[in-house]
């Protein structure tokens, strides 16, 4: 297998470690497959009876940020969640890494940020320019308004509240 895979196999690959994980938590996963607007992990209690509605956006452990989008500006309320997954390469010792990062802390954070990006120059002194890309950084760097995601960490018990 080689070293890097295509963004689409990483993307994919990831949905599936999430879900793994929540249904070794104890939880129902079901990997949406590109189904479902804005929810890549549909997630409920072993009843049935809650549901949680969860992103999955991955990046490489080590990297400085991960992408996450316009999308991340908007609040999708309180049963829609983020995860984060740092997925090493096949050939890497590093581990995965999760954060796991409520839909309201999300927006406000990369909206916050993406303006003061926008406030500033760029190397060359030129205004920037808007655009569809927002990331979030990656621990131990910090956004633009000095945002750490480093609280999220294995954060499992925030979808496990509200399940």
């Amino acid at each position: 297998m080689p070293d890097s895979i295509s963004k689409s196999l990483r993307g994919n690959a990831s949905q599936f470690f999430v879900a793994g994980e929540l249904c070794r938590r104890g939880l129902v996963a079901v990997v949406a497959l590109g189904n479902t607007p804005n929810t890549d992990i549909l997630c409920s209690n072993v009843d049935g009876t809650k549901f949680a509605h969860i992103q999955v956006k991955t990046f490489v452990p080590g990297n400085r940020t991960c992408s996450v989008g316009k999308k991340a500006e908007i609040n999708y309320g309180r049963n829609f969640v983020w995860v984060l997954c740092g997925m090493p390469n096949a050939n890497d010792d590093k581990g995965f890494e999760f954060f796991i990062i409520p839909s309201k802390i999300m927006a406000e954070q990369v909206l916050k940020a993406h303006r003061l990006w926008l406030q500033g120059r760029t190397s060359k002194g030129k205004r920037r320019k808007d655009s569809n890309v927002r990331t979030v950084h990656i621990p131990p760097y910090k956004n633009y308004a000095g945002w750490s995601i480093e609280e999220f960490r294995n954060r499992w018990d925030i979808i496990e509240e509200l399940l």
